[in-house]
């Protein structure tokens, strides 16, 4: 029996629309998906450790990482770097495991860019109203409400690189999709 390539699947979609549930749920009793850590450039924090929820490099690990071409996708945040390293990607593919990968619509998109044989899925609110009210329900004013409504309505007007549409309507539709369509690949 040949045993078909194992692929890069990306979930992604804009915050509230339940994103990290349902990566819990096709996540569940599968072991033929595996999930690798992100790397950064911060300083670990006391307690933390290497390897423990992330992987952590200096400054000349993290440029020589990117130099190399190893960053799939990479974000600054409040003055440090992650993202996503295509070697540890690679080798958890070389295990005979997919693997998932959860990130922001823009770093989907660098993913997609930099390894286009990846598997991408939008996961978009059934209704827009649905984001509006968890937005609201968080808002600190109508100014960062209306920021993030214009912010998810762009990101899925630039999603044009996902490979399926996901609607989170129905969480246990939504995940039973994915399943089946990971099954396909």
């Amino acid at each position: 029996m040949l045993m078909r390539e194992k692929k890069l699947i990306v979930l992604t979609g804009p915050s509230g629309v339940g994103l990290k549930d349902i990566v819990a749920d096709v996540l569940q009793g599968r072991d033929d998906i595996g999930t690798v850590l992100p790397v950064t450039s911060r300083k670990m924090k006391e307690g933390e450790r290497d390897g423990v929820g992330f992987y952590f490099y200096d400054l000349d690990g993290w440029n020589e990482m990117k130099e190399a071409g190893d960053l799939l996708e990479s974000t600054e945040l409040a003055g440090n770097d992650y993202g996503t390293s295509r070697r540890l990607v690679m080798q958890q593919l070389k295990t005979g495991k997919h693997v998932l990968l959860s990130v922001e619509p823009e770093r989907a998109e660098q993913v997609k860019s930099n390894m286009p044989e990846a598997f991408c899925f939008y996961v978009e609110p059934f209704d827009p109203e649905v984001l509006r009210m968890r937005y609201a329900s968080s808002a600190r004013n109508s100014f960062e409400l209306t920021a993030r409504m214009a912010l998810a309505a762009e990101q899925r007007e630039r999603s044009g690189y996902s490979d399926m549409r996901i609607d989170s309507g129905d969480p246990t539709a939504a995940v039973e999709t994915i399943r089946c369509r990971i099954d396909s690949l």
